[in-house]
C-alpha cells in the first residue's frame, strides 16, 4: 500500500491529500529517510511524520485496504512521540 494511502487508512493524517503534501515536504520518513507519496509500505516499517514541531514515529503491525475507525489504531504501534521546545526569540 502506498505511503500517503497508509497514513489515511491507519488515520494517522486525516486526509490523503494532507499525507502526501507532507511527503512531498519532506516531513515523512520511513525508516529514517525521506519518502515520496507513492513508496510502498511494508510489515515492521518505522515511519515518522513531523507536524510542525511534534514528531511521531510509528511501526507498521498491520497493512489493510479498509479498516473501522475503532479498529484503525491496531494497524501500528506508537514508538515514540514528542514536541520540540519552542525557542525564546526573545533571549539576549
Amino acid at each position: 500500500m502506498r505511503l500517503d494511502k497508509y497514513l489515511k487508512v491507519s488515520r494517522i493524517l486525516k486526509r490523503r491529500t494532507v499525507s502526501k503534501e507532507l511527503a512531498h515536504n519532506n516531513r515523512v520518513l520511513v525508516n529514517g529517510k525521506i519518502c515520496k507519496p507513492a513508496y510502498e509500505v511494508k510489515l515492521n516499517d518505522e515511519i515518522e511524520v513531523i507536524f510542525g514541531r511534534r514528531h511521531l514515529v510509528v511501526k507498521v503491525l498491520q497493512i489493510k485496504e479498509v479498516v473501522k475507525k475503532n479498529d484503525a489504531d491496531l494497524l501500528y504501534e506508537v514508538v515514540k512521540e514528542w514536541t520540540e521546545p519552542e525557542e525564546n526569540l526573545f533571549e539576549e
